[in-house]
């Protein structure tokens, strides 16, 4: 079967290289003189030639002729994304490659595919990952939740020799763990880059993965998928290192210092969507709370720590 992959950021032409070892591989991109040019996303991923089976093209319409379609565009212009290509995408195996909940409507990449393109088949694939790593061969697990009847092909076609892929069916959890980690890992930035120390950090660590067991529960979603690669995987890397965009963030705000405006991280606006669930939902998410407050400058890190550790005492 063949393989295209829709955007060409860095996790997207990671994938694109390493599924390459398999065989053709297409990956789309707005503009791809450059890359056509160099064998390489010099912007994104300098230093990862393209392999020989790698095509690199600006024609949608010939990137969407293939049968697997892996979507690395960003969670909140999924949406618009699908809409405007819906017709060309209609049958097709579609794949999330990102992490999120949309601002607007509170749905995660699976049910805006299913809700965009009705007669697509719609997988996610998220877990424990950084570009960069898979780009260079580093040995990576990712999980990919989709319907039983398409995920054993599936997985096997999403498989490298550096990349090994674990299936589920639980979307949902696998959807919420991709997301709800970005927002833990901003909180965690706050911690360190306000002075306030590792124990923190493991604190905060310890309690967010605590409320995204506590939201996937409720959404419907199975304990274990939360304790696997795609919720406590990727939470372990996301905010522990400086490659996470979502970690330097918080890391930013805890300093006070000035973030980068043009880098997407998607823990923002999911933040502020979780946070809106929470509510609707009669949810208690207090770290979540807090990042989507000193996201909208409602608190300052002292006012959230405050808020924070003078919460009723409890039982763990």
């Amino acid at each position: 079967m063949s393989i295209s992959i829709l955007g060409a950021g860095a996790f997207g032409t990671a994938l694109a290289i390493s599924l390459a070892q398999n065989g053709p591989v297409m990956l789309w991109a707005r503009d791809p003189r450059d890359m056509k040019t160099r064998r390489e996303n010099a912007e994104r991923l300098p230093g990862c030639p393209f392999p020989g089976l790698l095509t690199v093209t600006g024609d949608i319409e010939e990137a969407a002729r293939a049968e697997t379609i892996l979507l690395a565009v960003p969670m909140q212009k999924l949406r618009g994304f699908l809409s405007e290509h819906a017709k060309r995408l209609a049958g097709k195996t579609l794949v999330a490659c990102c992490k999120g909940i949309d601002l607007e409507t509170g749905q995660g990449p699976v049910a805006i595919i299913k809700s965009s393109v009705s007669t697509a088949q719609a997988a996610i694939l998220t877990g424990p990952s950084f570009a960069a790593d898979i780009a260079r061969g580093l040995p990576t697990a990712l999980t990919l939740a989709c319907p039983e009847n398409i995920g054993k092909a599936l997985q096997q076609q999403l498989t490298t020799p550096s990349l090994r892929i674990y299936r589920t069916t639980d979307t949902v959890g696998a959807e919420l763990g991709g997301a709800l980690k970005n927002v833990v890992a901003i909180a965690c930035g706050v911690a360190i880059g306000a002075g306030l120390g590792e124990s923190a950090r493991a604190a905060v660590m310890t309690r967010g993965y605590a409320e995204m067991q506590r939201m996937a529960a409720h959404l419907g979603a199975a304990p274990e998928t939360l304790s696997g690669l795609s919720g406590f995987g990727d939470l372990a890397l996301t905010c522990t290192s400086t490659q996470s965009r979502n970690y330097r963030l918080g890391v930013s705000m805890g300093e006070g210092s000035a973030f980068d405006a043009g880098t997407t991280v998607e823990g923002a606006a999911t933040a502020r969507a979780v946070a809106r669930v929470a509510s609707r939902e009669g949810l208690d998410m207090p770290i979540t709370e807090a990042v989507a407050g000193l996201l909208d400058k409602r608190l300052d890190v002292a006012s959230a720590m405050r808020a924070l550790l003078t919460r009723p005492l409890k039982e763990e």
